[in-house]
C-alpha cells in the first residue's frame, strides 16, 4: 500500500510542477502593444508588480518542487517537506490572488476610480495572462490536495481502532 502512496505523491508533485512551470513561461511570454490616439500602449507582465510576484512565487515552487522530486523518498526531511508544502500552498494563494485582481481591473476596469479596461486593446496579452491564472489555480488545487492526501496517509494510522 505505501508504494501506492508514494506514486500518487510522485505523480501529483508532477502535475503541480508542470502547472507552475507553465504558469511562468505562460506569463512571462505575454506581451502585446495597441495603438491608441497615436499612441503606442504595451503590455507586459512587468508592468505590474502583481504579476511579477505571481511569476516569482510559481518559478519558486517549479525549484521547490524539482528538488522535493528528486529526494529520496525515506528520510527524516519528509517532516519538514509537509510544513513547506503548506508554506508553498499559502504563497501559491496570496500570488493568485493579487494576480487575479489585477487581471480582473484589466479586463472590467474600475468606473469608480476611472480606470479602463485594456483587455479590449490587448488581447493577446490578457489570454495569456487569462492562461497562466488558469494554470496557477490548478497547481494550487493540486497543492492543496497533495497536503490533504499527506494530512490523511500519515494521521490515519493514529485514528485506527485496534480490537
Amino acid at each position: 500500500m505505501t508504494k501506492i502512496r508514494k506514486i500518487f505523491t510522485f505523480l501529483l508533485r508532477l502535475l503541480a510542477l508542470a502547472a507552475t512551470l507553465s504558469a511562468t513561461i505562460v506569463m512571462v511570454t505575454s506581451h502585446d502593444s495597441a495603438n491608441v490616439l497615436n499612441l503606442t500602449f504595451k503590455a507586459k507582465y512587468n508592468n505590474s508588480p502583481a504579476f511579477m510576484y505571481f511569476v516569482i512565487v510559481e518559478a519558486i515552487v517549479s525549484g521547490y518542487n524539482l528538488m522535493i522530486l528528486s529526494l529520496a523518498s525515506k528520510g527524516s526531511l519528509w517532516r519538514v517537506v509537509i510544513i513547506l508544502d503548506v508554506v508553498v500552498a499559502l504563497l501559491l494563494t496570496s500570488s493568485m490572488s493579487a494576480a487575479l485582481a489585477i487581471a480582473q481591473v484589466g479586463k472590467k476596469g474600475n468606473s469608480h476610480a476611472g480606470w479602463l479596461p485594456i483587455c479590449g486593446q490587448v488581447h493577446k496579452f490578457c489570454n495569456h495572462v487569462t492562461g497562466a491564472l488558469v494554470a496557477g489555480i490548478i497547481a494550487a488545487a493540486l497543492y492543496f490536495l497533495l497536503i490533504l492526501y499527506t494530512l490523511y496517509t500519515v494521521l490515519n494510522p493514529l485514528f485506527v481502532v485496534k480490537p
